[in-house]
């Protein structure tokens, strides 16, 4: 099967000393499948995925742009770390949510707000946003989390890009999130590639891992594989470090 997002020799350095953040990486993502970036803080996962993206933080830069190839006619949605930062504090969310649908679906005013408030529900919002919108600051984290993902699925994408997730959610509700991606994964045939620094979390959801360490990968193989019979030490450090997602135990 043709690889639905392909990375040839990757690279990215520091724009102001040419310091290389990521080095000269490869891997292929393909249909339906949900991949792990997984490594400690400054591995470089993230730029990584937001290199994916398009969406690279000032001060860094592609060594070559031609390093990444997304198949033909297929769309990337984000969902990003912070839940309530990535939301407008001074908008309600089914407009916002509304807003997103109006640009990527071009439907009007009333019908978007109803798809909005439809989308919203569906992945656990109250009911009550029917007839009252919230702000961001009315709700838990965990429902801003859920109102990213209702914004990236309102883009219809075929690719969904996670960066770390759950990592700013409380603990009892990150498995919650974490059953949510899976479901939307199955239902939607969602194709996943997801970054964390937690490979308790990357066991929940993935189906193959690449570990990452200073900018390069260091590992990779099917989930299991990984976690059961690491091969580098570096994994084997993680491996250990594994907590477990609240609720696992009892499922």
């Amino acid at each position: 099967m043709s690889a639905i997002i392909s990375v040839k020799n990757l690279g990215i350095h520091a724009t102001a000393s040419g310091r290389a953040l990521v080095d000269g990486i490869s891997f292929d993502v393909h249909p339906g499948e949900t991949v792990g970036l997984v490594g400690e803080s400054g591995s470089g996962k993230s730029l990584t995925l937001r290199a994916i993206m398009g969406l690279l933080p000032e001060g860094v830069t592609l060594t070559d742009t031609e390093s990444i190839t997304v198949a033909e006619q297929k769309r990337l949605a984000m969902i990003f770390q912070d839940p309530v930062s990535s939301l407008d504090p001074l908008t309600g969310v089914v407009k916002q949510v509304a807003e997103v649908l109006r640009y990527n679906q071009h439907m009007n005013r009333h019908e978007a707000r109803v798809q909005a408030a439809d989308l919203l529900i569906s992945l656990g919002l109250p009911q009550s946003l029917r007839t009252a919108d919230r702000y961001p600051g009315q709700l838990s984290g965990g429902q801003c989390q859920r109102v990213g993902i209702a914004i990236a699925l309102a883009t219809k994408p075929n690719i969904l890009l996670c960066d770390e997730p759950t990592t700013a959610l409380d603990v009892t509700v990150q498995l919650q999130i974490l059953d949510l991606l899976a479901d939307l994964r199955q239902r939607l045939g969602l194709t996943m590639l997801f970054v964390t620094h937690n490979l308790g979390v990357a066991a929940h959801v993935c189906d193959r891992l690449i570990v990452m360490q200073h900018g390069h990968i260091v590992e990779t193989g099917p989930t299991t594989a990984v976690l059961h019979h690491p091969q580098q030490e570096y994994t084997r450090r993680l491996v250990s470090a594994i907590l477990p997602i609240p609720g696992e135990q009892h499922r």
